[in-house]
């Protein structure tokens, strides 16, 4: 019996000593794409911008801090986003309410509808609230007002973006709340907000925080709506970033300016990860069932419709419009716009070929990029599976730093690092989807890590006990858990690769163009006709984002929940 339970230990050592080593072989492959492929070009044009005749000048990044004009885009950077972030969560608290207690007909469509904005590509944001705000557009031609030349359009831009952060992070906890909690309270004599404020408000702080946190972190790494509605009198710093090193060819401001980034982003995704970490613990303590109910009352009927017309108005109004606007020709409604993208007319250098091609293009781009994405990513995940070590939370901080770093940097990195053999690759259209895919990758390791994580690890223990390889564990034990899993974030891995703009501006080839890049390309050449294209080929892109969200809110509906994204 003794020998028995020695033989036992022993194996079972043996076994962790396997999973150790199959967990730093998975960490290989990621840890040398993102050492190649980020790393490497990020490092390369801080060195180049901070460094003369190989000395680091340090004291012209003080110069550079001290530019009032700098001053100002940093001012606008962060008081923009904190205004987004708290205008965001005013609107969008009580749809999240809304989709976490009410019970009513259409819910799932209009859940799916909700979400299709987040998926969109920036470009595609901007392109549609030019339409309704801009000049020549819907309330211009309706009542004189433009709304482009202000920061309003950018901060309705932002709220459109991001609505569905907060429903999905917040609703997601609050659909999970045992409301009899709350009404224990108004038995006990408390009102129904001190009820809601004592007992539901605590409950759901990790979550507000959280998605609040992430509000902000896309709002402060905003450019393509910027880029589009700010014009020359609003710039983030990566709007500066992309000015600098593209038309100024100043590196060590773009430098100095990426490295203030990466700080800033960097301290609010060490704070998202706290609020994560919380948000996952109360997940845990708490059943989703008996929560939602039919909206009953004339109170919550009215709060039910005033969450829709907010859905519509907000959300729908600006991708209805953007639709009319592709297909409002001067000679009437009709096809015209969308014929003229099979035509290369005389465009000069800013297309090679005609713009319909950037179809193709981009669904090539980002398949490749989903596949690279979900290699990475599925391997990074793999190994994150355990929470313990400094050696894992280092790796997991690996993975999120593409998040923190300008995509414009990035872009301009690999044109500066990957022209020399073995990795000569200026030339090659893989380039693309690389830079699409770092910033998959994170998605693809949020999506599938909770899943992978709730594994019961005593089964993984118990196959390789019995002899299995690490290599059949994961095919016997985790694939059919995260198979689903895997779909949804290969969906999403496709929808952030197909909208990537911020490093692709920089390396996409003429003769090659993006969807994103081709419709910046028509919004900056004047022309009706060159408008009109860029509406058509807007929507073209948000009807091909909406389709894989469909397809990807169908799945999570139909198997295991993979997370909220």
């Amino acid at each position: 019996m003794v020998l028995a339970r020695t033989e036992v230990t022993r194996a079972a050592r043996r076994a962790r000593v396997r999973g150790n080593a199959a967990r730093l072989g998975l960490m290989a492959v990621p840890v040398a794409f993102f050492a190649v492929f980020f790393a490497h070009p990020v490092a390369a044009i801080v060195g180049r911008g901070l460094r003369d005749g190989g000395v680091w000048q340090f004291a012209g990044a003080a110069e550079v801090l001290g530019r009032a004009d700098l001053q100002r885009v940093l001012w606008f950077t962060t008081w923009q986003a904190l205004a987004s972030t708290a205008l965001t969560l005013l609107i969008a608290l009580p749809g999240a309410y809304v989709f976490a207690r009410y019970d009513f007909p259409g819910k799932r469509l209009l859940r799916a509808a909700v979400t299709v904005p987040f998926v969109l590509p920036t470009v595609v944001v901007g392109s549609a609230f030019l339409a309704l705000l801009g000049r020549g557009g819907v309330l211009d031609e309706l009542w004189g007002i433009r709304l482009d030349t202000s920061v309003w359009a950018i901060l309705l831009a932002h709220v459109f973006f991001n609505y569905a952060v907060v429903v999905r992070t917040v609703g997601g906890l609050w659909s999970q709340l045992d409301p009899r909690q709350e009404e224990a309270a108004r038995v006990l004599g408390a009102g129904r907000f001190t009820a809601w404020r004592r007992v539901t408000l605590p409950a759901l702080t990790p979550a507000v925080a959280a998605a609040a946190l992430m509000v902000f972190l896309f709002t402060f790494t905003s450019f393509g709506v910027v880029q589009i509605l700010g014009g020359p009198t609003y710039a983030t710093l990566e709007v500066e970033i992309y000015r600098q090193t593209a038309q100024l060819l100043d590196l060590r401001t773009a430098a100095v300016l990426t490295l203030v980034q990466f700080a800033a982003v960097g301290a609010v995704l060490a704070v998202h990860a706290k609020a994560v970490r919380r948000r996952e613990t109360a997940l845990r303590l708490v059943s989703p069932a008996q929560t939602s109910r039919p909206p009953r009352g004339l109170g919550r009927r009215a709060l039910l419709g005033a969450v829709i017309a907010t859905i519509a108005l907000l959300l729908l109004t600006p991708l209805a419009v953007l639709v009319e606007r592709s297909f409002d020709t001067p000679g009437g409604y009709g096809l015209d716009y969308y014929r003229a993208l099979g035509t290369l007319d005389e465009r000069g250098a800013a297309f090679l070929v005609p713009p319909i091609e950037a179809v193709w293009n981009s669904l090539r781009y980002a398949l490749a990029a989903t596949l690279i994405a979900v290699t990475v990513g599925g391997l990074a995940a793999a190994a994150l599976t355990r929470r313990a070590g400094r050696l894992v939370r280092g790796f997991d901080a690996l993975l999120m730093l593409p998040l923190g770093v300008s995509a414009v940097t990035v872009g301009f990195g690999f044109l500066i690092t990957l022209d020399k053999p073995p990795l000569d690759l200026r030339a090659s259209w893989i380039l693309v989807p690389l830079a699409q895919a770092l910033v998959g990758v994170p998605f693809v390791v949020r999506t599938m890590l909770p899943v992978l994580r709730a594994v019961d690890g005593r089964l993984r223990e118990a196959a390789a006990v019995l002899g299995a390889s690490p290599a059949r564990v994961w095919r016997e034990v985790d694939f059919p858990m995260v198979r689903r899993a895997l779909l949804i974030a290969a969906g999403f891995a496709f929808a952030v690769s197909l909208g990537e703009f911020g490093a692709t501006v920089f390396i996409a080839r003429p003769d090659n163009p993006t969807l994103p890049v081709a419709v910046a390309r028509l919004l900056g050449r004047p022309g009706e006709l060159n408008y009109g294209q860029a509406m058509a080929l807007s929507t073209i892109l948000m009807a091909v984002c909406a389709a894989a969200l469909l397809l990807l809110e169908r799945t999570r509906v139909r198997g295991s929940s993979a997370g909220e994204f």
